[in-house]
């Protein structure tokens, strides 16, 4: 009998389907490692795959995996590699024949052993679960599916990491699922090398969390990072890389001599990252983001430990994507002098040539270069100016007869200095897409496992009566009394921050520079000022959760996105540029609180 593995190392080499095709074979090439983990999935990618396979039967996943597979397969199976990926969408049959065909075409045919997890989609039962009793309502709205059954294009239940689990069990050494979490293709190895029972909700809420940090590739490395030019390199950026223990304890860390950074302070970006609550939710437990414990494990490596969990939902969450009518954009360049004064005018002749901005669901004026992402943050006007138009609605002849041809004609008939961007012309109508998150009964999602001929199918855990050990939260530093004249410097000088997006609701995570900053932040950062600060953007109430543990406040920003997604006329509709608009406000400090930070290496 074998025994359990006390140590196995993850690379990660994707966040999104479109990143980097190159990723994979550096990770393999890079340094030894046991399993490399993709995801390729999110909310709107689910409804393009469906609409590739209602086209064609045999499309519906992510193509760009046999591209990075065609790089390493040979290589993984010579090591000993396993390969797990959500690339399956909507087709993971189709997946996996493609794979097949791809390993027999390298001469790998018989050595390679594709497991195929299957149970999220929905799409095909919708009537069937409604009939049910499932109303699988709107989880901030409340309303019924019913309202928008007619239109809906994908559903899929958010599946754990049993079923890969599984499929490791049953020997596959490519693993291809469809709507499982990002970060199950993580926690999935650790619980299979280590024996981990699907109860310990400590371990398991480990491998959440490492599942996390890695889930959106270089984020955890470097990338888009506050203090950016702390990163000694952005050139050949390694992607992270999990070194897991069998007590729960694990390193991130890169390859050698790859470009990028691993620090505390660029995993504590990442973990704050589209977090909500500190209790983060999964379908195998529930992470207690707050109990996390960080410190410095020599150069480019950080060690995490302490990580406490408690067991998992009831219920499931589903993702449903739906037709929601039709947008477009369009944009002309207008340079100075007086650019912006000349922009405005031209946005302003362009809306009456177009019937007004009232003769549509919704519309949006932006000047890309001053004011698209956020407020201005300078006092003197650029010297050019993008102007951007936008448009939403669900009569598309609307968009493309009266807006649509009221573009181009301004360039002769406005204002001098204009210009249209070559590759835009006339704007066209482009379907949106809703999203639409709901929650289903564990019972109605019946979880299966294909490996070779061999069927499995794979039960939900028994959570009657399932309990975890208290937890009490570290408590907030005491902040000592403060000294010296005060100054007024940008919040960045105090603090680090990153923000992302969970439908039409902005995510920002601040975390302070040092516990005495912490402290400070806890009395001065409050919901009101991040409320204030984005007055005209966020049109919804503000949260703020506290993490003591990873000097970090956690700020939830509802109806901040102009609806999140496809839907969304915004520049920025994830919000990614948050974070610096915040970073920029100038507060009042004593200079005792300065003391040190300057000169303060990336943690």
């Amino acid at each position: 009998m074998t025994r359990a593995k006390d140590r196995i190392v993850i690379a990660n080499c994707g966040g999104f389907w479109g990143d980097d095709p190159t990723a994979a074979r550096r990770q393999v090439e890079g340094g030894e490692i046991d399993y490399l983990v993709m995801d390729y999935l999110a909310e709107v990618t689910m409804a393009i795959l469906q609409k590739q396979k209602q086209k064609r039967p045999d499309l519906g996943y992510a193509g760009d995996f046999l591209v990075q597979l065609r790089d390493v397969l040979p290589k993984c199976v010579a090591k000993g590699i396993r390969i797990i990926a959500n690339a399956g969408g909507v087709n993971p049959l189709a997946c996996r024949a493609a794979v097949e065909k791809l390993a027999a075409e390298l001469g790998l045919a018989g050595k390679v052993k594709v497991g195929v997890v299957m149970g999220d989609d929905l799409y095909p039962r919708l009537d069937e679960l409604l009939a049910a009793g499932e109303p699988l309502a709107h989880m901030d709205t409340g309303r019924p599916l019913s309202d928008i059954r007619n239109r809906v294009l994908s559903a899929n239940a958010y599946l754990g990491a049993m079923p890969v689990v599984e499929a490791l069990r049953l020997g596959a050494n490519v693993i291809i699922a469809g709507r499982v979490t990002d970060t199950a293709v993580t926690l999935a190895p650790m619980i299979h090398e280590f024996w981990w029972k699907t109860d310990d909700w400590d371990r398991l809420a480990a491998g959440i969390v490492a599942g996390h940090v890695i889930e959106c590739g270089t984020q955890a490395t470097g990338g888009n990072f506050t203090d950016w030019e702390k990163v000694p390199s952005f050139d050949d950026m390694g992607y992270p890389v999990v070194e897991a223990h069998a007590d729960g304890s694990f390193v991130v860390t890169k390859h050698k001599g790859t470009g990028g950074l691993v620090s505390v302070h660029t995993v504590s970006e990442q973990l704050v990252y589209e977090m909500g609550a500190p209790s983060y939710v999964s379908p195998d437990c529930i992470a207690r983001f707050d109990s996390i414990q960080l410190r410095s494990d020599g150069k480019d490596r950080v060690r995490f430990s302490g990580i406490r969990g408690a067991p998992a939902p009831e219920k499931l969450k589903v993702s449903i994507s739906y037709a929601d009518g039709f947008r477009a954009f369009g944009r002309l360049c207008i340079s100075g002098p007086d650019a912006l004064r000349k922009a405005k005018k031209t946005a302003e002749t362009f809306w009456r040539c177009a019937g007004g901005e009232a003769l549509y669901e919704a519309a949006a004026t932006q000047m890309i270069g001053w004011d698209a992402c956020h407020p201005p943050l300078a006092s003197r006007e650029p010297g050019e100016i993008l102007l951007q138009v936008a448009v939403r609605d669900h009569d598309e002849a609307k968009i493309n007869n009266r807006f649509g041809p009221q573009l181009v004609p301004r360039v002769l008939g406005s204002v001098p200095g204009i210009t249209y961007l070559a590759d835009q012309g006339r704007p066209r109508a482009s379907e949106v897409v809703g999203y639409w998150p709901a929650l289903v009964s564990r019972s109605q999602v019946p979880q299966k496992v294909l490996v070779g001929d061999a069927e499995s199918d794979v039960p939900h855990p028994d959570l009657s009566g399932a309990t975890a050990a208290p937890f009490v939260p570290h408590p907030v530093t005491v902040l000592p009394k403060l000294t010296g004249t005060r100054s007024r410097v940008p919040l960045g000088t105090l603090c680090l921050a990153r923000s992302g997006d969970k439908g039409d609701t902005a995510n920002l995570g601040v975390i302070a520079r040092s516990p005495q900053v912490y402290a400070w932040m806890t009395r001065h950062l409050t919901a009101e000022f991040v409320k204030d600060r984005f007055r005209g953007i966020c049109h919804g109430e503000v949260e703020r959760h506290e993490v003591p543990n990873l000097l970090a406040l956690n700020f939830l920003l509802g109806r901040s996105l102009g609806g999140g997604g496809t839907l969304s006329l915004l520049l920025d509709a994830q919000g990614k540029t948050y974070a610096q608009y915040l970073l920029a406000a100038e507060v009042a400090v004593e200079s005792s609180l300065l003391d040190g930070l300057g000169d303060a290496p990336a943690a």
